[in-house]
């Protein structure tokens, strides 16, 4: 019997990937906005793809902002935009 493979969608571009392929955001219980690699944080989780032009997407749609149900400051897309560049 074949394991089932989970899928997200990416909050940027809106389609269905395998939960491997995307990078997660976390939102902790104190409000924070990161990257969680592990997929193991607290919080509320959203799932991006690990390309830049889909956080643009997801700045601009306000996609996250939906995810978490609340505003997210601009320097955060900064950090997020900054630590994206690092994990490719």
């Amino acid at each position: 019997m074949q394991r089932k493979i989970p899928m997200r969608q990416c909050v940027g571009c809106r389609t269905m990937r395998p939960k491997s392929e995307l990078l997660r955001i976390v939102r902790s219980p104190e409000g924070e906005v990161t990257f969680d690699p592990t997929g193991k944080k607290a919080g509320r989780g959203a799932y991006i793809c690990k390309n830049p032009d889909c956080l643009k997407k997801a700045i601009k749609s306000r996609g996250l902002s939906r995810a978490f149900e609340a505003e997210i400051p601009d320097e955060v897309f900064g950090i997020l935009s900054s630590g994206m560049e690092a994990i490719k």
